[in-house]
């Protein structure tokens, strides 16, 4: 299953929880992840402002994205203007989109709003993971 996860929730993954247990998915290969530099450089730009940047987590994590493990990357996406108030927020849509991604991962209620955009579900943590079991 392809997932593209919003920064929220793979900055809470730190914190454990439904976060947590979602990215030992992608880990163990359950679960494939979908980058864009966009993504992948909010993350990076959020985990050090926090101030994971020594976190040996964060090392891992760098070291896992460097060596493309169970991840899917794109370059190029469509711009798209769906979230409006959040413009930002667009580029988990365009990413999803562009990968064909099954599920976009989030706790933003403007994205969350949406629900699904050209057959990709939107789902906050906990329906993901209930619906990733009975499936």
């Amino acid at each position: 299953m392809k997932v593209v996860i919003d920064t929220n929730i793979f900055v809470s993954s730190f914190f454990g929880g439904n976060p947590r247990r979602i990215i030992d998915l992608w880990k163990k290969e359950e679960i494939s992840l979908c980058l864009s530099n966009a993504i992948l450089d909010e993350y990076i730009d959020v985990l050090q402002r926090i101030g994971l940047k020594d976190e040996r987590e964060l090392e891992e994590l760098l070291a896992l994205f460097s060596k493309g493990f169970n991840i899917l990357f794109t370059t190029k996406t469509q711009k798209l203007k769906i979230i409006k108030n959040d413009p930002d927020d667009n580029k988990f849509i365009e990413c999803a989109v562009a990968l064909k991604a099954n599920v976009i991962i989030s706790g933003d209620k403007e994205v969350l709003a949406i629900e699904e955009y050209a057959g990709i579900k939107i789902l906050t943590p906990l329906t993901f993971l209930e619906t990733y079991r009975n499936s």
